[in-house]
């Protein structure tokens, strides 16, 4: 069984507090979650509760949350509330879709917007407001359709910004107060003020959630749930993996925890060299190399769907287990599975009761799913983000070098190596060539498939700022807007070449990731970000059908990400060794913040 609501519970067991104080209802949005961590933050206890928990069940809270969500309040089956929450007197906060459904129900109007409003934007104040308290105009966080075109009777508007005349409203009377906006995401940068203020000013609640005890209480669970048993790891050295695998090797000690790491030929250059020296630098006793390029790659042939192939690779994934553990004879009884899963992963594979699919986990398809149905699964990680497992790995005595590793995705190499199944042209347009390539994006919380714009000019801070957040707003056949940092051909000579997976395409997307990560140190911009994706595109002319997209971002928590330029002598020079490569046509950058864009293409 996964540890994120024992762990939760056991810590706030120990702090002596009868109830939660703080309840976030969950509408099915991405950062339903990382509302209430949120708050944890701000040293409140606080949980998620689905979004039609009776109102006399959260009576005894000090204020209620409603998250945001994919859904329209007029469509049928749309996340609903116990409409009690609204005159039971307890504070209540909506955001986003929780934000539209209070309108909704107490007699305002929602409507459909001319045009989504999708990152960064700015919020002008209209008149103080127990929230506003030490905040001013400021940068805010929209990912958002519909919006309140008039607020309820007892209602005031109390701040605006560029497409959202209802940006936030407020009945203070009544505690109720709703923002079109996300607070609790770090490019808000009032976003904690507001939380605190709501959370201590309006609600009244007291500091008891002590985080610094986690870690010994996530041992203790890893070992009641172990049991007797011993834990295996399929591990990829990566944080995630490798924080959890530490968990569980300092809680029932080196000979009861085993490492098997999968070469599936998914992976970047010197990969499993890398990680052979992670554990054995961890005091790993039993660690193991599985060889399974060919069953990988065998599974993805002629797979072009990014959930088709992310869907095989887990699938894959659970075959080689199934073999592994006969092999090994870890079928009797006496092992369960240890996984690195952390929220994100869970979120965006609908993980939550509502969440709209953005992207299937590598490690949530059906397979892992019925390991966690037989509770042969442990997952120390599930309660938290990428940020808190990095803090988590420092404070059990993980190296740097392990944890300042950019996150590399569960799938690999395959998700970064996009698939054409016909041959087509670029179309020109006013705005740019549109790509008929498809990459996945999230807009509204909900998972998009669209087409990419190539802009035929080098990047700069403009484009990031405006020009991509603008046309993605307004332009509904792309999600995603990148620029052309040079190339063998003008693109109006490109062509989009049928391809799949295959050992070659994927050596040269290892070599362009090498090449990249390699300037990147020498420049220190490597550093300078969190995670730096490098994509390969079948984009390009004959004897050189490839083009491959840069795709460098900042982020804390993986939940949303700005885009990060290099210098534009460092970008010069990534670019000239990348067009020396074999194949390569062209060097694109990625301008697209998420959202509109998720962080890997795939």
């Amino acid at each position: 069984m996964a540890l994120q609501s024992e762990t939760a519970a056991s810590i706030h067991a120990q702090s002596g507090v009868a109830h939660p104080q703080i309840t976030v209802l969950d509408t099915g949005g991405q950062y339903t979650h990382l509302i209430a961590r949120r708050v944890r933050d701000l040293g409140v206890y606080a949980d998620v509760q689905p979004s039609d928990t009776p109102a006399r069940e959260l009576a005894s809270r000090k204020g209620i949350i409603i998250s945001g969500g994919p859904a329209s309040v007029y469509e049928p089956g749309s996340p609903n509330v116990d409409p009690k929450i609204f005159v039971s007197g307890v504070p209540v906060l909506g955001i986003c879709y929780g934000h539209q459904l209070m309108a909704h129900h107490l007699g305002g109007s929602v409507q459909r917007g001319e045009r989504g409003e999708y990152g960064i934007a700015q919020l002008t104040l209209c008149c103080d407001d127990a929230l506003w308290n030490g905040a001013g105009d400021s940068q805010i966080w929209m990912s958002h359709f519909d919006t309140v075109s008039s607020p309820p009777a007892g209602f005031r508007i109390t701040a605006s910004s560029g497409a959202s005349g209802v940006a936030a409203m407020s009945d203070p009377e009544r505690k109720l107060f709703g923002l079109q906006f996300h607070p609790e995401v770090v490019h808000t940068h009032e976003g904690k003020r507001i939380l605190e203020n709501f959370v201590f000013g309006v609600c009244g609640a007291s500091r008891d959630w002590d985080v610094s005890r986690r870690i010994p209480i996530i041992k203790d669970q890893i070992r009641a749930i172990a049991g007797d048993r011993n834990v295996f790891f399929f591990v990829s050295g990566g944080v995630d993996s490798t924080v959890a695998y530490t968990l569980c090797l300092e809680a029932l000690g080196p000979d009861r925890v085993y490492g098997i790491y999968v070469d599936t030929g998914l992976m970047r250059k010197g990969e499993t060299e890398f990680v052979r020296s992670v554990f054995n630098e961890l005091g790993a006793t039993h660690f193991m190399v599985e060889d399974a390029e060919e069953e990988f790659l065998s599974a993805l042939n002629g797979l072009h769907d990014p959930e088709a192939k992310r869907l095989a690779i887990g699938e894959q994934f659970v075959n080689v287990q199934g073999r592994i553990l006969a092999t090994e004879h870890f079928l009797d009884g006496h092992w369960i599975l240890g996984q690195g899963t952390i929220y994100p992963d869970t979120i965006e594979s609908a993980g939550t009761a509502k969440a709209d699919l953005i992207k299937t986990h590598h490690n949530r398809v059906a397979g892992i799913q019925s390991l966690i149905g037989s509770g042969r699964i442990v997952e120390p990680l599930t309660s938290f983000y990428k940020d808190e497992v990095r803090e988590i790995g420092r404070e059990i005595g993980i190296p740097a070098k392990f944890l300042s590793r950019h996150p590399f995705p569960g799938p690999g190499l395959a998700i970064r190596c996009l698939c054409s199944v016909r041959e087509a042209s670029l179309e020109q347009t006013a705005d740019g060539f549109v790509l008929p390539v498809r990459s996945v994006g999230v807009q509204g919380d909900s998972r998009s498939y669209r087409h990419v714009l190539a802009i035929p000019r080098p990047p700069t801070i403009e484009h990031v700022k405006t020009t991509a957040p603008e046309l993605t707003n307004r332009r509904f056949d792309i999600n995603r807007v990148v620029a052309l940092c040079g190339a063998k051909a003008p693109l109006d000579a490109f062509h989009v070449f049928k391809a799949d997976i295959s050992k070659r395409r994927l050596d040269l997307l290892r070599d362009a990731d090498a090449v990249a990560r390699r300037v990147g140190l020498e420049t220190g911009f490597q550093d300078r970000v969190w995670q730096f994706p490098v994509i390969m595109i079948p984009a390009g002319i004959e004897g050189a059908r490839e083009s491959i997209v840069l795709r460098p971002i900042n982020s804390v928590d993986g939940m949303t990400a700005d885009v990060v330029l290099m210098d534009p002598e460092a970008l010069a020079h990534v670019t000239r060794e990348l067009l020396a490569l074999d194949g390569i046509a062209a060097v694109f950058y990625d301008l697209t913040h998420k959202p509109p864009g998720t962080i890997e293409w795939e």
